[in-house]
């Protein structure tokens, strides 16, 4: 699965051909033993879990990068190559 971001412990990833089971445009998030889907659109959790402080920090990148994020969707469903993103600062 193809790392588009990492910051403060959390690892960002967006699979290719992925719009099966999650319909809408989505990431998925790892930190420590969690494992979470964000939708894009809404940055709202989707499936899995995670802390509360990482799950605010995922939401506010999501709502910085949101045109960056729905452009590597696209490539990502079209099985494109898709683009880091820069991490949370």
């Amino acid at each position: 699965m193809p790392t588009i971001s990492m910051f403060f412990g959390i690892i960002i990833q967006m699979l290719s051909f992925d719009n099966k089971e999650h319909h809408n445009p989505h990431i998925h998030a790892r930190y420590a033993e969690f494992a979470a889907t964000f939708d894009i659109n809404s940055a709202e959790i989707l499936a899995g879990t995670m802390p509360g402080r990482q799950t605010r920090l995922i939401q506010a990148w999501i709502e910085i990068h949101r045109e960056e994020l729905l452009a590597d969707w696209q490539l990502a469903i079209e099985g494109g190559e898709i683009f880091k993103i820069d991490p949370l600062k």
